[in-house]
């Protein structure tokens, strides 16, 4: 049997739904050790658990369900308190961002553990963020909004855009960005992309460009959409110099990582009119500080990175981690498996 311990706020329905996955599965789901969820889609909880009980039940597991804390220092710490634990199963995303931070405390304890992530959950909800976005801007909605708080009836009519005809760059074509793709050809945009990997064509996507031609592409696009995660290897690289390769009174949003956007030139540009509008889930610091001038802006949109917070995100997880945990029990290759050097 395979002991897998839930670790992180889940409904008991879930639980019962992961203990069927497979008859060799040994449910763990002991509430003096599952932390409570403190709302929708809480992947944290209040997390203080009996500690005898607690190192009793990590003792026994080969899997985790959830990082406790999902802190990077809940994971090294069940690590090195698990013996026979293998495989953490991530709640979240970009998980990569905790095991980037675990590395550096313990990278011996890590290396004998994998950790996936819940990479392609929520690419539907943002996706739709994405479009919101878009269309916002396109169809004016800053301006009818001023226009309806003052109670304005301009003298002629007011022309918009449309999407049909648009050019998108999706800046990190993986579960999300091809989700996005799909939706935006759907409303008849040519789709252009990016990746590190260009070996193998992605879905909806009419052109697929390694990342060295990012600024090339920015020049082409009527919008551009970060997808990035949150690595050395983005931090910072949408910066001045990109925001000055972009097409004038572009669209840009971002549903990846905030460190992969100069926060700074990203406002400079949304107020001398390089961008014509932004509409922002996930910033440099968040909570996003009172002081950002991002506040005041009336061309930015910004959701406090809760756009993902949907009614069937934990069905999902669970659903994403029923079939890896099929995998690993089939010695088979696990979806989402953190890559120690990459970072996701």
């Amino acid at each position: 049997m395979t002991a897998v311990l839930i670790a992180s706020p889940l409904d008991e329905e879930l639980a019962r739904r992961i203990a069927g996955a497979d008859e060799r599965v040994e449910l763990v789901y002991d509430p003096a050790v599952v932390p409570a969820s403190r709302y929708m889609g809480d992947i944290a909880g209040d997390f203080a658990p009996d500690p005898a009980r607690w190192a009793e039940l990590l003792g026994r597991a080969e899997v985790i369900y959830g990082i406790p804390g999902s802190s990077a220092q809940g994971l090294v710490d069940a690590v090195r308190g698990g013996p026979a634990l293998r495989w953490v199963q991530a709640r979240n995303a970009g998980a990569g961002q905790q095991v980037a931070q675990a590395l550096e405390l313990d990278r011996e304890a890590l290396e004998r553990v994998m950790v996936t992530t819940a990479s392609g959950v929520h690419a539907g909800p943002l996706a739709e963020f994405t479009l919101l976005g878009l269309l916002a801007f396109t169809k004016r909605l800053p301006r009818m909004q001023r226009d309806q708080a003052r109670r304005y009836w301009p003298p002629q009519e007011q022309p918009s855009g449309e999407l049909r005809g648009q050019t998108l760059l999706v800046v990190g074509a993986g579960a999300i960005g091809t989700e996005i793709a799909r939706l935006a050809k759907a409303l008849g945009m040519e789709v252009l992309a990016v990746k590190r990997d260009v070996s193998e064509p992605v879905e909806h996507v009419d052109e697929l460009h390694p990342i060295e031609e990012l600024h090339e592409l920015a020049g082409r696009a009527d919008a551009v959409v970060s997808v990035l995660p949150g690595t050395d290897a983005t931090r910072g690289l949408l910066d001045a110099a990109f925001f000055a390769a972009v097409k004038p009174g572009a669209v840009f949003v971002n549903v990846g990582r905030g460190t992969a956007v100069d926060e700074g030139a990203l406002v400079d540009a949304l107020r001398d009119g390089t961008l014509g509008g932004a509409a922002l889930d996930v910033f440099e610091q968040e909570p996003l500080p009172p002081e950002s001038p991002l506040w005041g802006l009336e061309n930015v949109i910004l959701s406090p990175h809760d756009t993902a917070r949907v009614p069937g995100e934990e069905a999902r997880q669970a659903e994403l981690f029923c079939d890896n945990l099929r995998r690993y029990l089939a010695g088979e290759e696990l979806r989402n498996r953190v890559d120690l050097e990459l970072l996701y």
